[in-house]
């Protein structure tokens, strides 16, 4: 019999992705298991070196000899059962590849990848993790010059300090270190550098913690019951905004590691960890760690040691902290669930919010969701007794809800303001900056001008690889596409196609920003969105630099939307929003209502009294009236029947099929012969519920110069539909189309 990995090798295409059986050599065996990284010779003849992850091991009897595995990953890579098992649903759930979910789970500096060795392929860590010298006293007994009794000074009762604080401290330079260890004064040894991550906190003193309400005194006595039941269960917490949910969140922590278990916290955007950290490294201190796309992957890689080696109770990230390596997993809880950054537009396609539930099933934990408007689907789910339903009515405090007031833009325009900012906006600008108080401003619109659009011709400039307008950013003069990053730089005065006179149009937060500083010049204006917030740490420096009270003004786009909490902060403004309302996705109003009651929220959380301007062409409409009122259940009423009648999730599933191709022709073709294989597929199976819509031109029909197309399928999303994919997929792969026209399934996708 002969000792065998199963192997998932990463670069296989879907229809080749299956386990590899692959001899475990003696001096391998002790070393490979299930969830082991490994190297392996992969395809025919002069096989490549390729990275795999080990599936199973198992004792067989091969037809022909097996390869041999090259090399195993040591010990700490290994993914565990349940991040293997992790693996296996993404693979089954979201259509994608083993190694792609492998990919999704282990941050890039804890990967591995192939390099040549002496004695053949070997594995070589993608990232070298940094060290540092450390120096303690040796014990010997050496005669000191004065330099170096500086130094010793500092080494007393066995403390170990690394060279650079050394050097520093005794005042003196590397060589004095480097002689005291050549005569034996000092010990030095390497130690791994230790990469400090959002340490600016102010330990909370417990007189400091704030008293909870009876609301919230409730909601954490249910929810703390919960927490102790040994099931999985699942909660959502919905609390108007300013409720206090954090509040509850802190408290369920400390059961919940009083409890000996672990606690995952997700938010929806990078921008708001600074905050949410802050809050718990209050509470918690180092305990606390991050996992977030915006940290260096040193940082990150460090971070995830950590939270492996069991020095960490408490994670905070956005959505691909929701794989961090947490072991007595007790408590997530996702703030801002409804929000559609917790699903992943990139293979594998997965939603944080599904991925979460299946941790929380392995662990028997509590699933926490908490929103001021939540998901649809969510709320119904909590009607229906799926989850238990909490509910916080009041403010934190009994602080009133801002008064919202509609401002029509009709009527600015028709007095000849074409600005952004409306009179009456601009008033109570004014009126702020006389009291001193802050103002936050949402467009959900980047760049300074939207769209160049030829007066004669009325061509709009559309980048040469998307289907989409350039938008022109003034600063750098230059028109930018904001899908593939294409620019045309300078910005062009006349157009391309006529020779035409180019007219720039619409209105993005670099323009707003400088209406503003030419409105009210003595105002200190602050931009967040994505061009200001791309450098390292800048989301935490302007928030930072907002609540210190060292800008007036804070315009962007909808990072500033919520979860965000500024005492200072009087009048929230919103603009543009009308654009909003015809987004092409069922979600379009369920958007909106959430980002405009989001942000209205905003305004009057510290005492102040808050008040809110909505402007809008249509004042009167249904969607930004409920926002206005923060009437979520009026809302939801007619939301969820118009989803009843026009058959939308919860009452079916969606699944969105893209194809991308070079030739718009072709993909076209090959999107229909995908929906005639699935119906054909589907014509044996009478259980099963399903309705084709398309093909149809994708809403954005060209990206990075291919054509899209896409299928429309309302399902049921269960293992008969997903086995009926499989197998459509499968007589694709045999297909004429298959390896120029890309395929990829969506489940969670409702738009593109």
């Amino acid at each position: 019999m002969t000792v065998a990995a199963k192997v998932a090798v990463e670069g296989a295409t879907f229809s080749f992705d299956k386990c590899y059986d692959y001899a475990v050599p003696d001096r391998l065996r002790a070393a490979v298991c299930p969830g082991s990284m490994v190297l392996v010779p992969f395809g025919r003849g002069n096989a490549r070196a390729r990275m795999g992850v080990v599936l199973a091991v198992v004792e067989l009897q091969p037809k022909k000899p097996l390869k041999e595995l090259y090399d195993t990953a040591p010990e700490n890579a290994v993914l565990t059962r349940e991040l293997l098992g992790l693996v296996q649903y993404l693979k089954e759930h979201t259509f994608c590849t083993y190694y792609e979910a492998v990919r999704a789970i282990i941050p890039y500096g804890a990967q591995y990848r192939a390099q040549q060795g002496p004695d053949g392929p070997r594995l070589q860590k993608q990232l070298t993790v940094r060290t540092v010298s450390c120096y303690r006293r040796s014990g010997r007994e050496v005669r000191l010059t004065a330099k170096q009794q500086k130094v010793a000074a500092l080494l007393t009762d066995g403390r170990t300090l690394s060279g650079p604080v050394l050097c520093e401290g005794a005042g003196v330079g590397r060589g004095v270190l480097d002689t005291m260890v050549k005569n034996g004064a000092l010990e030095v040894e390497k130690r791994e550098q230790q990469l400090e991550v959002y340490q600016n906190y102010v330990p909370a003193l417990p007189e400091e913690q704030p008293r909870l309400s009876p609301e919230q005194t409730a909601c954490c006595a249910r929810l703390t019951a919960l927490l102790r039941e040994d099931a999985p269960r699942a909660a959502l917490l919905y609390g108007v905004t300013g409720s206090g949910k954090t509040l509850v969140f802190v408290q369920l922590i400390r059961e919940a590691v009083a409890l000996g278990r672990t606690c995952l916290v997700l938010v929806p955007e990078i921008g708001l960890t600074p905050q949410m950290i802050y809050r718990l490294k209050a509470v918690f201190g180092r305990r606390v760690a991050v996992q977030h796309s915006a940290l260096s992957n040193s940082e990150r890689l460090q971070q995830w040691q950590q939270i492996q080696r069991g020095e960490a109770d408490i994670v905070v990230g956005t959505r691909s902290a929701v794989f961090a390596p947490l072991d007595r997993l007790g408590l997530i809880i996702i703030d801002e669930e409804q929000e559609h950054t917790y699903v992943s537009e990139n293979s594998p396609r997965y939603s944080a919010i599904e991925v979460a539930k299946q941790r929380a099933s392995y662990h028997k934990g509590l699933l926490v969701l908490a929103s001021a408007t939540p998901a649809v689907e969510d709320y119904y789910a909590a009607g229906q007794g799926r989850c238990q339903l909490l509910r916080l009515t009041r403010r934190y405090n009994e602080q009133p809800l801002p008064a919202v007031e509609m401002v029509d833009m009709r009527g600015e325009l028709a007095a000849g303001n074409t600005g952004a900012i409306s009179g009456r906006l601009a008033e109570e600008i004014a009126k702020n900056l006389d009291a001193g108080e802050q103002t936050i401003l949402l467009l959900n619109r980047r760049g300074y001008n939207t769209v160049a659009v030829c007066r004669d011709c009325g061509e709009a400039l559309k980048c040469n690889l998307c289907s989409v307008p350039m938008v022109y950013h003034k600063k750098e003069d230059r028109l930018l596409c904001h899908y593939c990053g294409g620019a045309i730089s300078p910005a062009p005065r006349v157009c391309p196609a006529c020779g035409g006179e180019l007219r720039y149009a619409g209105t993005g937060t670099q323009r707003v920003e400088e209406e503003l500083e030419a409105r009210f010049p003595k105002a200190r204006v602050l931009r967040m969105d994505m061009d200001t917030t791309q450098g390292k740490n800048s989301h935490e420096r302007l928030l930072s630099a907002f609540a210190q009270g060292r800008y007036d003004i804070l315009i962007g786009t909808q990072m500033v939307a919520k979860g965000l909490d500024f005492a200072r902060v009087s009048l929230v403004g919103v603009l543009g929003i009308d654009q909003l309302l015809f987004a092409q996705s069922y979600r379009a109003f369920e958007r909106v209502f959430s980002l405009v009651t989001q942000v209205v929220g905003r305004g009057g959380r510290g005492g102040l009294p808050g008040r809110a301007l909505i402007q809008t062409v249509d004042p009167q409409n249904r969607v930004l009236s409920l926002a206005a009122a923060q009437d979520y259940e009026a809302f939801y009423a007619e939301e969820i029947a118009f989803r009843r009648l026009h058959l939308y999730p919860p009452f079916c599933s969606l699944c969105m099929v893209q194809f991308s191709g070079a030739q718009e022709r072709e993909t076209a073709d090959a999107a229909r012969a995908f929906g005639t294989y699935l119906k054909e597929g589907a014509a044996g199976r009478g259980d099963l519920p399903l309705r084709v819509l398309g093909p149809a031109p994708a809403g954005v029909a060209m990206l990075h110069g291919r054509y899209r197309y896409k299928l429309t399928i309302k399902c049921r999303n269960d293992g008969a539909f997903r086995e009926l994919l499989r197998q459509v997929q499968r007589r694709y792969s045999g297909s004429p189309y298959v390896g120029r026209i890309s395929v990829s399934i969506d489940f969670n996708s409702d738009s593109d």
